[in-house]
């Protein structure tokens, strides 16, 4: 990438722009229409989970049989998370979302036409790119239309949102499943974000600090600024001063240097844990609940009550992060996740189901929380020129957590039942746990008090 022209002294610092004055209305919009693509990209990436029993029966196959396929799907998002981080930095962080969101949809819309384990796992590869892709650009996006006192709440409203698309897809199916079939269920659920994709196209701006970092695109920053009600004189010249005094090139390399090494292999490993259950979840949970006895529709209940929980769970997480700081309330929320899903091995799911729900919606509030605020870390963790990057990269490693549970899902669910699939779920937590334990760089709580200084600190570490 070509290095930006050295700004003039008087050069407008894109960073105090961005953090100083309200957040208007033109920033909430951009991140509302970032939410909405992960809410797409939940739901999407879901569907599979509630096809699975059904397909199993229709096409009489085992779960094994099933897992290559829900893998492909898995190391297609892998894939898709690393490239879109990289693709956003060079490119734009606008294209990433978009072209992510129709890679997907149309991916999925083509998996009704499959007729067999093959094409399906074919398509979910294609579809888990723009899955995967998905996730850091929109994350990206919204970190920097935000300022940075509303940046942690702001990134955990976005991921949050993978939980409530998989908790409508959990009802959309409901719908769909019984009367229209799984076809229709991919057809239908293909259209929507292929149909969201053309509207992103027309309403999505590019990031501010992209375009800060590229001088041929000034006239468009200002333009931007303009409309975020944060005018500049005409011809201004700009930079990010704090983030490029941080980091002076990009790429992997950059995630290791100036004392982030520890920070980055903690994070890769929280994520690999943590995607390893929370993908255990999406994948297996209503299989397993329909293998222990329950019947299809109150197995994707299962499913559902997880997401369910993991919504509220991400946002009052959220909430605690801004105020006491990231490190407390994750390592609450992992070593939760850990011990709720170890104690419903005691839970008999035929005689107490109702009591299993609620605990699975537990366990989803613990689990999806870690996963949703993680987001808020990376973020905090890496400067600009790496901030997709090191937040795709986190992610990839977590993809591949996502693709042993493919597998893992499936062997442990057929030699240890629920309880063995409950114990996975509970040691990948407390293993998440740890990892985040070792982070050095957690964000700490805003004061108040302090006004936009201490919050325009804390964003630069």
């Amino acid at each position: 990438m070509t290095a930006p022209a050295a700004p003039a002294r008087s050069a407008t610092d894109i960073g105090e722009v961005l953090d100083a004055g309200h957040w208007t209305s033109l920033q909430k919009t951009v991140v509302a229409l970032a939410a909405l693509s992960i809410v797409m990209d939940g739901f999407d990436g879901q569907l599979i989970g509630f096809a699975v029993p059904v397909l199993i029966k229709e096409w009489g196959v085992s779960r094994g049989d099933f897992a290559p396929a829900l893998a492909a799907g898995l190391v297609g998002m892998g894939i898709g998370s690393a490239c879109a981080g990289l693709f956003a930095d060079r490119f734009g962080r606008r294209w990433a979302v978009i072209g992510s969101v129709l890679v997907f949809g149309l991916a999925t819309c083509a998996i009704s036409l499959a007729d067999g384990l093959w094409g399906i796992g074919i398509l979910r590869f294609i579809a888990g790119l723009g899955i995967g892709g998905a996730l850091p650009s929109s994350t990206t996006v919204t970190a920097e239309f935000t300022p940075a006192r509303r940046r942690t709440l702001a990134i955990t409203a976005t991921i949050v949102c993978v939980p409530l698309g998989g908790m409508l897809a959990g009802v959309f199916a409901g719908f769909v499943l019984p009367t229209l079939g799984w076809r229709a269920l991919f057809l239908l659920g293909g259209l929507l974000p292929v149909a969201y994709g053309l509207v992103l196209i027309v309403a999505l701006p590019e990031s501010p600090r992209f375009l800060a970092r590229r001088p041929a695109r000034w006239p468009e920053l200002a333009r931007l600024l303009a409309r975020m009600a944060r005018p500049v004189p005409a011809g201004a010249a700009f930079t990010d001063a704090g983030e490029q005094r941080l980091e002076q090139r990009g790429g992997v390399p950059a995630l290791f240097e100036a004392g982030r090494a520890r920070d980055t292999i903690a994070l890769w490993c929280a994520f690999f844990l943590n995607l390893l259950a929370v993908y255990s979840a999406f994948s297996w949970l209503p299989t397993m609940l329909n293998a222990a006895g329950l019947d299809v529709a109150v197995a994707g209940s299962g499913l559902t009550a997880y997401n369910f929980g993991g919504v509220f769970g991400a946002l009052l997480c959220a909430v605690a992060i801004t105020r006491f700081g990231s490190r407390g309330p994750l390592l609450v929320c992992s070593a939760g996740g850990a011990v709720t899903a170890l104690a419903l091995t005691g839970v008999d799911i035929k005689t107490s189901t109702g009591l299993l729900i609620a605990g699975l919606g537990l366990q989803g509030f613990f689990a999806n929380a870690t996963q949703s605020t993680m987001y808020a870390v990376c973020a905090h963790v890496y400067p600009t020129t790496v901030r997709a990057t090191g937040t795709a990269s986190a992610l990839a490693f977590g993809r591949l957590g996502a693709i042993l549970s493919a597998f893992a899902g499936a062997a442990v669910i057929t030699s240890g039942g629920s309880s063995g699939y409950l114990v996975l779920l509970g040691l990948a937590m407390a293993g998440v746990a740890v990892a985040l334990a070792l982070v050095g760089r957690h964000i700490p709580a805003m004061r108040p008090a302090a006004g936009l200084g201490a919050a325009s600190v804390a964003a630069e570490r």
